[in-house]
């Protein structure tokens, strides 16, 4: 994988991202088209939310694999449907993992990467949002009911990362992406 060639209508809003593996992945690819049908993101976790950097994407991405190099794969499991208060944004919140994914965030947002959020870090999986707030409390519900008739394990290993870049439409591409090492200095 290597899309940092199409520039076309591609923006200065770059993230990392884990996407999550099938089955668990397609249904919640599915349940996200059902929840929000103008959502065509695939199914992933953030570990550096949208964000500009400066420089070529080429570097930035050596710079990101450089720092990935001490982490190694763990494990994550999704718990809870869930909305944020502010946002509305109805959301599955992560379990086991959640620190990890904390401390690989905090040591990925700096240098070029470096960003004062908008909101605070906040490990989770986005199925619908930009809803009319008189829908929430309806798409949160049916939500709840579709998690608790997946029948598949809810956990995943999160042993490979990618760069993505947004476009004009809000489409994402994938740039690259690399595997966590096995052998990492750091315990993650």
């Amino acid at each position: 994988m290597d899309g940092f060639n199409g520039a076309g209508s591609c923006i200065n809003s770059f993230a990392l991202v884990s996407y999550i593996p099938d089955p668990l992945g397609s249904f919640l690819d599915r349940l996200r088209q059902e929840l929000a049908p103008q959502c065509h993101a695939k199914a992933h976790v953030t570990v550096l939310p949208p964000r500009p950097i400066s420089g070529s994407p080429e570097d930035a991405w050596q710079e990101l694999k450089r720092s990935l190099q001490d982490f190694s794969p763990f494990r994550l499991e999704l718990a809870d449907i869930r909305i944020f208060p502010v946002t509305d944004v109805v959301y599955l919140s992560v379990g086991l993992g959640h620190g990890e994914l904390e401390t690989m965030h905090s040591a990925l947002n700096n240098g070029r990467f470096a960003l004062a959020e908008q909101f605070e870090y906040h490990p989770h999986v986005t199925l619908a949002q930009e809803l009319r707030r008189e829908d929430v409390a309806a798409v949160a519900e049916l939500a709840e009911r579709r998690w608790r008739e997946f029948a598949h394990s809810r956990g995943f290993t999160i042993d490979r990362l990618t760069f993505v870049r947004n476009t004009l439409e809000n489409r994402w591409t994938d740039l690259a992406g690399c595997s966590l090492s096995s052998h990492s200095n750091i315990s993650s």
